[in-house]
């Protein structure tokens, strides 16, 4: 039967998914965990870009171009064009993470066909992050491609925030979620064959994958 969720649904699962808090009705998780303590796999397969950032970076003075390159372990490589003007503090965080080592070896915990491939959990289950949120920055719209913030539901997070390290790639143009108030802060411009095909990998409860889907490693770079 062809997986098919109301916009009601669709809703409910990023918003109980994205931060430090969990969906309803799950179990109550731990005290969040800390970043730097997350046991990253050592990685000996890297993408052949140039303009790797080794340095983080400050949200007043992004560069024009920057790109996040996501190496998926056996699936292939995933590139987005983030939106430094209208997400600057998300887009910041996020490749900040990125240059630290924090997504290498992280997994997609949660992947849903025709909607998202979701990911940046050290936990894995979708209730772990850094340990903080992020000011919502929503101007961009929900498209095929789109890379964008997961976070808690407006019960628990009126203002929206953004997870301190969740994210998710749209599997298609999402109008839904534009009204959920999301931010998105990239769109795809490399790899939208891979991303096409995480999104037909196998699942079980949950919706997260029967195989580990394993970001092997992350980089940001200006090219």
């Amino acid at each position: 039967m062809k997986h098919v969720l109301t916009s009601f649904a669709l809703l409910a699962l990023l918003a109980g998914c994205g931060g430090d808090t969990d969906s309803p009705g799950a179990a109550q998780p731990a005290a969040p965990a800390d970043a730097a303590a997350v046991e990253q796999p050592a990685t000996e397969v890297a993408p052949e870009t140039d303009g790797i950032i080794s340095d983080t970076l400050s949200a007043d003075n992004l560069p024009e171009r920057l790109f996040i390159t996501i190496n998926v372990r056996d699936h292939g490589t995933i590139k987005v064009s983030f939106h430094t003007q209208d997400a600057p503090k998300n887009v910041t965080n996020v490749a900040n993470l990125a240059i630290k080592g924090f997504y290498d070896g992280l997994t997609f915990h949660r992947i849903i066909p025709g909607f998202v491939v979701q990911g940046g959990d050290p936990r894995g289950d979708g209730t772990g992050g850094p340990g903080y949120t992020i000011d919502a920055e929503i101007k961009r719209k929900h498209l095929k491609g789109s890379m964008a913030m997961a976070r808690t539901g407006d019960h628990v997070n009126p203002e929206r925030r953004s997870s301190g390290s969740q994210f998710y790639l749209c599997l298609d143009a999402l109008p839904q979620l534009d009204a959920g108030g999301y931010t998105v802060i990239g769109d795809l411009v490399e790899g939208m064959d891979v991303l096409e095909r995480l999104g037909q990998v196998r699942t079980g409860p949950g919706d997260r994958p029967v195989e580990p889907v394993v970001m092997e490693r992350v980089l940001v770079t200006t090219e």
